[in-house]
């Protein structure tokens, strides 16, 4: 049995800090896992930008609300669970996701959780496991799971590792170069190929 792993910002949905950037007008929530490897570092800035500037979970949501998924990605969906199983491994928070989740009828997601207090003020992140993605195909396959792994970032890389073959999407030219053992693909019919490509290799693997 095939899994398929696919990260959910940057794959499925535009980046939420970036959206949330544009909608604020604070250049250094930019920054996302495409720029900066150690996400302690990255949320920790977050943050404390987010205190510096007295803004709380209701104005991330506010903006959240207001994004829909890249196009063509609910098709991407409904094309894998057609062949496969779909889980969506992300390093954003239930907090943010359920409007996303919803537009593409809600696949299993799993992820991180806020801790806010009664006025909206984020007080922390709680990760749901160190190393989460990368731990869940591992899972996988002592389930006897085979998986493909798809996501864009530094924070994928080692999911992509993990798997039975790890694909990039639309990368960032310096992850696509520091990571030249994955296939890159920029679209989603590419994506699509790549999959069925690494299906192949993954079942003439079984076979030998």
């Amino acid at each position: 049995m095939l899994v398929a792993c696919l990260d959910l910002e940057g794959v499925l949905t535009p980046e939420i800090w970036i959206q949330f950037a544009a909608a604020t007008g604070i250049e250094e929530l930019r920054l996302t896992t495409r720029d900066v490897p150690d996400y302690d570092q990255l949320m920790r800035r977050r943050l404390r930008i987010l205190e510096e500037h007295h803004l709380g979970l209701p104005d991330i949501q506010k903006v959240i609300a207001g994004i829909a998924p890249l196009p063509g990605a609910l098709d991407m969906i409904d094309w894998i669970r057609e062949r496969w199983q779909l889980l969506i491994l992300s390093d954003t928070f239930y907090e943010f996701a359920s409007p996303l989740m919803k537009q593409l009828n809600w696949p299993t997601l799993l992820c991180h959780s806020l801790k806010s207090d009664e006025s909206g003020r984020v007080i922390d992140y709680l990760l749901r496991q160190k190393e989460g993605k990368r731990r869940c195909v591992e899972a996988m396959h002592l389930l006897n799971f085979q998986v493909i792994a798809v996501g864009d970032s530094y924070n994928d890389t080692a999911m992509l590792t993990a798997a039975d073959v790890g694909i990039l999407f639309r990368p960032p030219q310096h992850v696509a170069v520091e990571f030249p053992q994955f296939a890159v693909t920029t679209d989603y019919e590419e994506l699509k190929a790549a999959m069925l490509r690494a299906e192949q290799k993954i079942v003439n693997k079984a076979g030998n």
